[in-house]
């Protein structure tokens, strides 16, 4: 059984800094992509970072420059760094595991994460 466990958010002052973890079991974690979404309320889940298997890396606009999304292939965990953080980062954060490969498509979530920024 695939599973994603993210851990790291919490609540944070405008400016400040968080990391947020996902650890991944069950499957052999460095074949696939990762992402880290985010759904804020009453908003649709947007991509915010994403990683391929090879290492390369994409950033919504909204977080270039702020966000810094890495993974450790040994610990089977990826990364977002958050740096400067706005109240609109405010989120629930996702982590999603995404791999296509021989027509068959694999996706998996984690439970999500909550992020708030505020004074």
């Amino acid at each position: 059984q695939v599973q994603l466990v993210e851990s790291g958010g919490g609540l944070v002052q405008p400016g400040g800094s968080l990391r947020l973890s996902c650890a991944v079991s069950g499957t052999l974690f460095s074949l696939y992509a990762m992402g880290w979404y985010r759904q804020a309320p009453g908003k649709q889940r947007e991509l915010v970072a994403a990683i391929t298997s090879g290492g390369r890396t994409n950033y919504a606009d909204s977080v270039k420059g702020r966000f810094t999304i890495s993974r450790d292939n040994a610990k089977n965990t990826v990364y977002l760094q958050m740096d400067s953080l706005k109240p609109e980062d405010t989120a629930v954060y996702y982590c999603n595991a995404h791999r296509a490969a021989f027509g068959i498509l694999n996706d998996y979530w984690g439970q999500g994460t909550q992020v708030t920024v505020s004074s």
